[in-house]
């Protein structure tokens, strides 16, 4: 499927996605609003015969218009106009709310207007904050102070409502996980594209790596079959070079390839030893001495870490910095310059490799430790390589037991800090 469809796709997946459980928010939304108005007039409906009651008990016949009002989402008033013993109010609200299955906790405070005074109920233990609250709303919303009332606090009712929508949390919660194991799902196709075009991207490489050798060795060998070539000596022996070089290149392209594949399966064994880190660097710049004097490029060294000697396998150690002096010369534009210095950092030495070459973005920094994937060079990949340089970098600086940075802006050129703990001895 091409990258363009398969976004297509992706894109409307998700705004599918996001469309049913919009739906699915505004049902359960609608179904607690429905479940609270129910539960907001059997509430009324406990009270107003609460009130009632008291009426009868207390032989009153006036009337009392409205004489239930709710002051907040969980908190209700209700107006009497005689006076209540504190226990039998609290009998008379449980039955009432049992006989409407309103079983969940409840507060109750009483006033009475001949001391001006508000008593709690010992049903509920309501916290310091809380008493204040459901106290100065009282005394905010009173009728006057000639008047009794009693008020009802609910400190549950939000996990009450909740527990009576059970199938809609359900069904809920299930869709949250169709819609997790969707993103996976999709998260695991474009990872997989992903890896699909980067393998199709390596297979290409290889392909021309191991070609190219392979043509010029070809084309030597029948040079050399030629019966005449035994008369020119210097022709013959550079033909014979050819070939020896470019059997050297085949043989070190195979062995980057084993390499890898026996990283992947966690193969390979360090030869460990005390290692002068600064010998290892002269080693490697005057590896590259030819190549620099080529390209009208330099190194520059500054070695400081005043002990240099590290536990690691010296092999391993050289590929390291063989990889990121050999990328920092093919990823430049220009007279390749390339700083090389060492310092004490911790309990350890910091080897730190800049280079003036074409840098890299966040996005390119993001990749450029994985397998395979290479930083083109301006819109092409005309860079020689497999793309697995800084991923074996990365690998064996952690079988070290060391750390890598790396810092990079386009066109400005790339920094990697490399820290090595200290030999142990």
């Amino acid at each position: 499927m091409k990258r363009k469809y398969l976004r297509l796709v992706i894109l409307f997946a998700a705004i599918t996605v996001i469309g049913v459980f919009s739906f699915q928010l505004f049902w359960v939304n609608k179904a607690y609003n429905l479940e609270e108005k129910q539960f907001n007039e059997r509430v009324h409906v406990a009270l107003s015969n609460v009130v009632r009651e008291v009426q009868q008990l207390n032989q009153d016949s006036s009337a009392l218009y409205e004489p239930v009002k709710q002051i907040s989402s969980n908190y209700f008033l209700a107006s009497t106009n005689d006076t209540l013993h504190p226990y039998l109010l609290e009998n008379m609200l449980s039955q009432e709310f049992q006989a409407r299955n309103l079983t969940l906790p409840f507060e109750f405070i009483l006033y009475d207007c001949f001391t001006d005074s508000i008593v709690f109920g010992n049903v509920v233990n309501l916290e310091k904050e809380a008493k204040n609250v459901v106290r100065q709303t009282s005394n905010r919303e009173r009728w006057n102070k000639a008047s009794h009332y009693f008020g009802v606090y609910f400190p549950q009712k939000d996990l009450y409502l909740v527990d009576d929508m059970g199938i809609w949390i359900g069904s809920t919660i299930f869709l949250l996980l169709v819609v997790a194991f969707f993103s996976y799902t999709i998260w695991v196709i474009v990872k997989q594209k992903r890896l699909s075009e980067v393998r199709a991207d390596f297979i290409n490489n290889m392909t021309h790596e191991l070609k190219t050798p392979i043509s010029t060795i070809a084309l030597s060998t029948e040079v050399l079959s030629n019966p005449n070539i035994s008369q020119d000596p210097e022709r013959l022996k550079n033909y014979a070079n050819i070939i020896k070089e470019e059997s050297e290149r085949l043989k070190k392209q195979v062995d980057k390839v084993l390499q890898m594949a026996s990283l992947d399966e966690k193969r390979v064994e360090l030869n460990v030893e005390e290692v002068n880190l600064h010998d290892i660097v002269n080693k490697t710049v005057t590896g590259f001495r030819l190549i620099l004097d080529a390209n009208e490029g330099e190194v520059i060294t500054d070695l400081k870490a005043n002990n240099p000697v590290i536990k690691g396998d010296p092999t391993h150690l050289t590929n390291i910095l063989f990889n990121l002096v050999d990328n920092a010369i093919k990823y430049c534009e220009r007279q390749p310059r390339v700083e090389i210095s060492t310092e004490n950092h911790k309990n350890g030495i910091r080897l730190r490799v800049r280079d003036n070459g074409i840098g890299m973005s966040r996005e390119e920094q993001k990749h450029v430790f994985e397998k395979f994937y290479r930083v083109p060079k301006g819109d092409q990949h005309d860079v020689k390589g497999f793309g697995i340089g800084l991923n074996y970098v990365l690998k064996m600086v952690k079988k070290h037991g060391g750390k890598i940075q790396l810092k990079s802006e386009p066109k400005s050129g790339s920094t990697f800090r490399i820290y090595f703990p200290k030999s142990k001895s």
